[in-house]
């Protein structure tokens, strides 16, 4: 305790140096906290995608769509144990520019959790939804961006025709919905059955099946078993696993770890050469103060520790403020990206590689400090 003033009046000699390393450590660590904080949600996005809802959808990306015949057949598929589908159009509210996508679901509960990690209803919204045969549910960014309320009447005009040769689409908003995406105020829900019938063309088709199995661990076995049921059929299947589905996202943005290795290690290698540089120069410039220290009886051990815990302090506290700095911005995002978080391991990591930077960019300085020459150092002044 008896040194903290010394490690205190040091690390203030030069405020404004100071401040440049405490912020350049600062933007570092904010920017590891961010980095390893993306990968671990994304990591624990993959890790809690349901493994055992498969998503059947045409083989051909943007093929012709499934016949809802296809469900009766799926739900005979030996260890699946319930099957639902959606479809949808494309419409436009007021201007060309502002579209909307209408998700039609099929009637039935399953929409209460077979992905809440992504479409979140209530019962009660759900159920008001299937009593209204025109019924839609809107989540709060969509009502916010259009001044949709409960209550409301709608119309979309769409390139999918009706019956009647209309394009015009009107709907009943009865509910709400909430859903973890960034799409989730271009889009409302709305019941099929009423796409089905009022649409002029692809009567009885879906565009994806929604398929519950009993096991998880099967998920690859049954995909294929689906697939293969449909493979001579002119309209082919290509199914997956929610979670397979995250992991092909996750590779389709490339070798995720390696880059933010590349990125962290960069950062904090220009770190210890920009702080390492910064510290010598302080040395230098007080090296008459640490040879008056010496002859008062420092010794070199103890002037090694008090250059080293100049560094600690601020490296750690830059550190610190960097880290907080995203975890206060993680719960933002994950708003948007559902399990964004910045785990408490992340924390430690940070506050390790703080450690490990501060002894590094210190350790030719204080070394120098600490056999430093009494009398060469006072000769220079």
């Amino acid at each position: 305790m008896k040194f903290i003033p010394l490690v205190w009046s040091g690390l203030w000699r030069k405020p404004v140096r100071t401040a440049l390393i405490f912020l350049q450590v600062s933007v570092a660590f904010a920017l590891f906290g961010v980095l390893q904080g993306m990968k671990s949600g994304m990591d624990r996005a993959v890790a809690n995608a349901r493994a055992d809802v498969l998503f059947v959808a045409p083989s051909a990306q943007g093929g012709a769509p499934l016949p809802s015949a296809y469900l009766t057949r799926l739900q005979a598929i030996p260890g699946v144990k319930t099957v639902t589908f959606a479809d949808g159009l494309l419409g436009t509210y007021r201007k060309p520019t502002e579209a909307v996508y209408v998700l039609a679901l099929a009637p039935g509960r399953e929409w209460l959790w077979i992905a809440p990690e992504i479409f979140k209803v209530l019962p009660r919204d759900l159920e008001a939804l299937q009593r209204t045969r025109t019924g839609v549910l809107i989540s709060p960014d969509i009502g916010a961006k259009y001044g949709w309320r409960v209550g409301d009447r709608i119309s979309l005009t769409s390139s999918t025709l009706q019956r009647d040769g209309s394009g015009t689409w009107s709907f009943d908003i009865v509910g709400t919905f909430t859903a973890h995406e960034l799409g989730a105020g271009g889009y409302i829900v709305a019941n099929y059955t009423y796409l089905d019938e009022a649409r002029a063309l692809d009567k009885g088709t879906v565009r994806n099946f929604y398929v519950v199995i009993s096991d998880p661990a099967r998920a690859a076995a049954l995909s294929d078993a689906i697939d293969r049921v449909f493979a001579n059929s002119s309209n082919g299947t290509h199914t997956a696993s929610f979670r397979e589905n995250a992991q092909q996202q996750m590779q389709s943005i490339g070798d995720l770890n390696f880059a933010i290795r590349a990125i962290v290690g960069a950062v904090l290698v220009a770190l210890v050469f920009s702080t390492a540089t910064m510290m010598m120069q302080t040395i230098r410039e007080r090296t008459p103060e640490l040879a008056v220290l010496k002859t008062v009886g420092f010794g070199n051990r103890t002037m090694l520790f008090l250059m080293v815990a100049e560094s600690l302090l601020v490296c750690i506290a830059a550190a610190l403020t960097g880290l907080a700095l995203s975890w206060i911005a993680f719960p933002l995002a994950a708003n948007y990206v559902p399990g964004l978080s910045m785990p408490l391991a992340v924390v430690a990591l940070g506050i390790i590689g703080s450690v490990l930077v501060a002894l590094l960019s210190m350790s030719v300085p204080a070394l120098r400090a600490a056999r430093l020459s009494v009398v060469d150092a006072l000769g220079q002044r």
